[in-house]
């Protein structure tokens, strides 16, 4: 047993929503644990921080992509990544969190020693130099994509001469006035820049290789805003996340049930935005609805852009960039001045930190998920990846919470690790399902590189909030797979030093 304590007893790996989420968490509920935010960057907001595309706003509603403890007070439900960030800087401020960042750290390797009970990581500094920092406990917070390197479909750019963007690396200086602009790509990003850009752009064209199911709503939530005027403010704030919540659950399932009457519906607010004589093939997928996540067109922006001529929508292959433009297959030409390449993210593990434990490389692709927050026989770490069906804050808030609660009891015992024990035995038994459900090209390029998941909980990265929530909370820490132990000991069922389960 080692005679000094580790740095901290918690490092929280990322300043974003995940991270702050996780160190409010701790303030309330884990309030005798020392901890450090670690951050790469030299500012916080993750995600919305890193984009400044034009128009970067949320695709969820912020009643269920802001916290459960913390009410979302802006009028706009769909909001803007400014919003977002004030949101994230007033909670950090409030709840006492910003003294316990470390900005311009980025975490290399974390080794994992079971002989003192604690993490060994490795960090660079922002002027490259290498710091060592020891912990307890990890928590990850570092989203599922690679923040230095954006997803390259490898297009030969031929005699293009105007300026290519991609998304996750927009220049602040990009001039774009009544310049002509090609968008390549359907998702969430392509259909937020383009009735943004429209409104300076000569004109803006959406390229998609396919089409991608859109829906409309309002940016502002009327029910919200008029329960803020009549209620107290967290009384409001917990009546709409219900409402919201329960309404995205109803949603996916009619789509997974009736996905026809799901279309059928969808196709009515476009016909509503558009007029009858729109063009229904642009919005007619390969798939059904939820088989990938749907794009939310907020206020019918760009709906409106495309009535006012302002954008439109092309469906085709590239066949080359040419002096001038993009060249389809079928022959059109596409004049372009600027060209964006929206064509997605590129998945990472683990904010691509090199795991080890006692030495030995820890593979991802070769553990389960457990309860979708840690990993089968890897101790001491918890992560967070949000729903691909709903917001990524409901997975953190339920994650943080479980994960304080395993905290707790450890200190409460004088336990010093955690480990979910998966047997051989046990592991044959396992009958395997997709890890993701959803037919969307990064999730598709990247599962190779995924946790394993099981059809049946708890080895499970599971898809439906209200069951997860429920389970979370209410299943008993000592479950018989959770196993708690001390500094010395390699968790094994057999091993009587462990905590005991029923």
């Amino acid at each position: 047993m080692p005679n000094t304590p580790p740095d901290y007893d918690v490092l929280i790996v990322g300043a974003g929503i995940s991270g702050i989420g996780m160190a409010a968490h701790m303030e309330m509920k884990a309030p005798h644990h020392s901890y450090a935010v670690v951050e790469q960057r030299d500012k916080l907001g993750g995600t919305w921080d890193l984009f400044r595309y034009p128009g970067i706003r949320s695709d969820s509603d912020m009643h269920t992509l802001g916290f459960d403890f913390e009410p979302w007070r802006h009028e706009k439900s769909i909001a803007d990544a400014p919003a977002i960030l004030d949101y994230l800087d007033r909670i950090v401020d409030e709840r006492g969190i910003r003294q316990h960042i470390r900005f311009g750290h980025k975490v290399l390797s974390a080794d994992f020693h079971h002989a003192d009970a604690r993490w060994h990581v490795e960090m660079e500094l922002a002027d490259g130099s290498r710091t060592r920092m020891t912990a307890n406990f990890i928590y990850l917070g570092s989203g599922y994509y690679d923040y230095d390197e954006a997803y390259d479909p490898g297009f030969d750019l031929g005699e293009f001469e105007g300026q290519v963007v991609h998304p996750q690396f927009w220049p602040e200086d990009l001039d774009y006035a009544n310049k002509r602009v090609v968008v390549i790509g359907s998702g969430a990003t392509a259909v937020t820049i383009v009735p943004a850009m429209a409104e300076k752009a000569a004109h803006v064209t959406m390229l998609q290789r396919t089409p991608t199911w859109m829906f409309t709503r309002p940016a502002k939530d009327a029910i919200a805003n008029f329960l803020r005027k009549v209620l107290p403010e967290k009384l409001a704030y917990r009546l709409t996340r219900f409402k919201n919540i329960k309404m995205q659950d109803f949603s996916f399932k009619l789509a997974r049930d009736n996905p026809q009457k799901v279309k059928d519906a969808l196709y009515k607010k476009i016909e509503a935005a558009l007029g009858p004589d729109y063009e229904k093939d642009s919005f007619t997928p390969p798939y059904n609805p939820w088989e990938q996540r749907l794009c939310l067109v907020p206020d019918e922006d760009l709906f409106q852009a495309m009535k006012a001529d302002k954008a439109d929508i092309v469906t085709g292959h590239i066949a080359g960039f040419e002096k001038g433009g993009v060249r389809l297959a079928n022959g059109d030409f596409l004049p372009a001045d600027i060209v964006v390449t929206a064509t997605g993210l590129k998945l990472a593990v683990a904010g691509k930190i090199a795991i080890h434990v006692d030495g030995e490389p820890v593979a991802f692709n070769q553990r389960f998920y457990y309860k979708g927050c840690m990993f089968s026989n890897l101790p001491n770490l918890a992560v967070v990846f949000g729903y691909l069906n709903a917001s990524w804050t409901l997975r953190a808030d339920i994650n943080s919470d479980y994960v304080c609660r395993v905290l707790e009891h450890m200190r409460t015992t004088g336990t010093t690790i955690a480990t979910p024990v998966l047997t051989p035995e046990g592991e044959a038994a396992i009958t395997e399902d997709d890890v993701f459900d959803f037919s969307s090209g990064y999730i598709q390029r990247g599962k190779h590189i995924m946790p394993r998941n099981s059809v049946s909980y708890p080895w499970r990265l599971n898809q439906e909030y209200v069951l997860d929530r429920k389970r979370m909370k209410a299943d008993p820490l000592l479950d018989g797979i959770l196993t708690f132990s001390r500094a010395g000991a390699i968790a094994r069922p057999s091993e009587p030093e462990l905590e005991a389960a029923e």
